[in-house]
């Protein structure tokens, strides 16, 4: 009889680690830092950087993703850096692979037109954000940036 109990509870087992959410494959900290982009003319281009900082104490064990919001009135502009963007609409995700060591950054570059018709002195706010399995902090994930129209 112990026997066959044995045999009965196996297959729960395995079903119950089946169900079990993935625990995240480092413990890492990325933080966006903000930069404002250099003014820009109206029908120009200026370029955001998405800058990003692992805090550590380990270094990210998945890829990762930066995300570069832009407000009305730009348009993303290729090509990005790293090569590795995309972009839909007026976003773009850059994806970096794992293995950024603690205390150390990433920057997605991503040119940006200002619509001509845009007037001098004007003002408007995008985002740069991160995604990551591993981060264990998500207060600090996010951070507005400035483009002004010069």
């Amino acid at each position: 009889m112990p026997r066959l109990l044995a045999l009965l509870a196996a297959p729960v087992l395995a079903l119950g680690a089946l169900g079990a959410a993935a625990a995240p494959a480092s413990d890492s900290d990325l933080r966006v830092v903000r930069l404002d982009p250099e003014p820009v003319a109206p029908g120009g281009v200026t370029t955001v950087h998405g800058f990003v900082g692992n805090g550590g104490p380990e270094a990210t064990g998945s890829p990762f993703t930066v995300v570069v919001d832009l407000p009305p009135g730009f348009a993303p502009e290729g090509p990005y850096f790293p090569s590795s963007c995309t972009a839909a609409g007026r976003t773009v995700s850059c994806v970096f692979p794992a293995g950024l060591p603690p205390l150390r950054s990433a920057t997605a570059l991503v040119p940006v037109r200002a619509d001509a018709r845009l007037p001098h002195g004007g003002r408007a706010v995008g985002q740069v954000r991160v995604v990551s399995a591993d981060d264990h902090d998500p207060a600090n994930d996010r951070t507005p940036f400035t483009l002004t129209v010069s």
